[in-house]
């Protein structure tokens, strides 16, 4: 794509010009939306449980960063878990590198880009996309946790968006971890001594973020929280099951 074209993004967020053919207008522009959505829902539907892993494109092959988020996405391979990203370089294609040694899907998600993305070689699915917010919907939808390295704004939006979500009640509580305790920890700092106490933010929500450094504890935290999930469900419906025994 040339640097001076308009991505998709940037056309749908253009004033309306009503000297524009119908076929660049925002009306046909919602076509083009609802068709990302209908193709990811469809491809993604026998997914099953998977966890997205978030961060930067700028590491390199030979970063500590890059060898942990492979193992990472290795152990939560083998514990049965398939790999999501934004399946482009750096964190993403180490992500899906070690969905793919452990032999599970190994999802890209990729993005239309100013500058070329290409899809990283180790993505076993891979779906393109034109809007950001179609693409977050996805990474959002199929995960049953998110697990983030170190990254920059675009992986700064993503962690934001996905602890709102669970802040205010619009998806289930799911693990959201940071990797990496040294970066992240000046950013928990920061939540702690503003937000929390200007009383913007709470004990509780601060704590939806839970910093690991190792990729053993990354796969214990997700396991652990599949299983008492489980376990929460089956006690809810054997309360419920008693319940209907009782009234009946």
């Amino acid at each position: 794509m040339s640097p001076h074209q308009q991505t998709a993004d940037e056309q749908l967020l253009l004033p309306p010009n009503q000297a524009q053919p119908f076929h660049r207008t925002d009306t046909w522009r919602v076509l083009r939306i609802m068709s990302e959505f209908v193709a990811g829902f469809d491809e993604l539907a026998d997914l099953g449980q998977a966890v997205t892993i978030f961060g930067s494109a700028r590491i390199s092959a030979d970063h500590e960063i890059y060898a942990a988020t492979v193992d990472t996405a290795r152990l939560l391979g083998e514990a049965g878990y398939a790999i999501l990203t934004g399946g482009g370089p750096g964190v993403m294609q180490a992500g899906n590198q070690g969905g793919t040694l452990a032999g599970v899907e190994s999802v890209g998600l990729n993005i239309e880009l100013p500058f070329e993305q290409h899809v990283n070689p180790y993505t076993t699915r891979t779906l393109e996309f034109r809007y950001f917010f179609v693409r977050k919907t996805l990474l959002v939808k199929y995960a049953t946790a998110f697990v983030f390295f170190p990254g920059g704004f675009g992986t700064l939006d993503e962690l934001f968006e996905a602890v709102t979500l669970v802040q205010t009640g619009k998806v289930r509580n799911f693990p959201i971890i940071l990797y990496g305790t040294q970066y992240w920890s000046g950013l928990i700092a920061w939540l702690r001594d503003q937000p929390l106490q200007h009383r913007m933010l709470s004990d509780a929500e601060i704590s939806l973020l839970q910093m690991v450094d190792t990729p053993e504890a990354v796969r214990d935290i997700i396991v652990d929280a599949a299983e008492n999930q489980t376990a929460a469900e089956a006690a809810a419906r054997a309360a419920l099951r008693n319940a209907t025994t009782r009234d009946s």
